[in-house]
């Protein structure tokens, strides 16, 4: 069977892409948090018109579509389903309500994965609605010629449960390991259950949902605010491929989880920044450039160069990020390792 163990993000061999990827989130992380208080109405207008949505682009990822008015009118229980399609809209509508107004008091356990699950697939009166596949499932591609082949095996339904159970221990085990970056783990165990594909239908929506729990749990709420499922919609050739790349050689743990880790994050960034422009042409309260590079640094589990900082910043001065990193250092809450050119910054884990 599978062996699940993310032990490997803790061996501080991470491509600089990720690297730059994930220290311009925290940064564009820090701008939203400095935004959210002063303008609340703004964010909560944002995050209705993102529902509606994650909703319709959730759904039409898997073919699962009716007109806009309609989403609109499900989404905000306006109007009843009218046919299958529309009530497994509401069921998607239902279950990402219950992660924007209780994500802090849901944990990533089975409980939670199968709730999440009935809630989604009980209004099209699915009757594997929160358990999990009976049957082997496969996942099958469909070539030019219309020829069909199979490109994943999951897990057999006979080992879902365990290994359900084996993905949440590992997930639990590297949450207490202070030296694994959230940020860098949760594309890996989202990749693991789309490789376990434990439910007979609603694999692909489940992992989005799950996705938005993780991220929001751990802080990064972009999502709320921009669609994160419309993001993946509108590329998901390039979410597939990375979606292929990653599972190859999963059951016999020689997957490679970079494809997948890289096109999540692209996806969130991408969140992050549009959420960013929305504020461009806003008079508020302005996000500093020492602000920004503390996010950076602080953020990043891996030590950092100026170079790798100037990379994510281009507009900041190499003279500028020096500074900062200079007083960060002089006061403790980061370490310099190496000297010169050579010389590169982690967060200080004693503090």
């Amino acid at each position: 069977m599978r062996k699940f163990d993310y032990s490997f993000l803790n061996n501080g061999m991470l491509s600089s892409s990720l690297i730059n990827i994930t220290g311009s989130i925290y940064s564009l992380r820090t701008a939203e948090d400095f935004r959210k208080s002063d303008y609340a109405k703004v964010f909560t207008e944002l995050e209705s018109i993102a529902k509606v949505q994650s909703v319709k682009s959730s759904n039409a990822i898997e073919g699962i579509v009716t007109s806009d008015q309609r989403i609109a009118s499900i989404v905000n229980q306006s109007s009843a389903p009218l046919n299958h399609d529309e009530a497994e809209i509401a069921g998607y509508r239902d279950a990402l309500n219950m992660i924007h107004t209780g994500y802090e008091h849901l944990s990533f356990n089975e409980k939670t994965i199968l709730l999440l699950h009935e809630t989604m697939m009980t209004p099209s009166s699915d009757d594997l609605a929160g358990k999990y596949k009976q049957n082997d499932n496969i996942i099958v591609e469909v070539d030019n010629y219309g020829n069909r082949k199979v490109r994943f095996r999951p897990v057999p339904a006979n080992e879902t449960k365990e290994a359900m159970e084996q993905l949440e221990l590992a997930y639990l085990d590297a949450c207490s390991d202070s030296n694994i970056n959230q940020l860098l783990l949760i594309p890996c165990v989202i990749l693991d259950f789309l490789c376990i594909h434990p439910f007979r239908d609603g694999n692909g929506r489940m992992s989005r949902l799950l996705s938005l729990l993780l991220l929001y749990k751990n802080g990064f709420d972009a999502g709320k605010y921009i669609s994160f499922e419309e993001q993946i919609n509108k590329y998901k050739d390039l979410y597939y491929d990375a979606l292929q790349r990653s599972s190859a050689g999963w059951d016999s743990n020689q997957n490679d989880y970079s494809p997948f880790m890289q096109n999540f994050l692209s996806t969130l960034y991408m969140c992050y920044k549009e959420l960013d422009k929305r504020f461009a042409a806003v008079n508020g309260r302005r996000v500093t450039k020492t602000a920004r590079i503390e996010a950076t640094v602080l953020g990043s589990l891996t030590p950092l160069s100026k170079a790798d900082i100037c990379a994510v910043h281009p507009d900041i001065s190499p003279t500028t990020i020096e500074a900062v990193l200079g007083n960060m250092v002089k006061d403790g809450r980061i370490k310099r390792i190496g000297v010169s050119r050579g010389s590169r910054y982690i967060r200080n884990q004693d503090l």
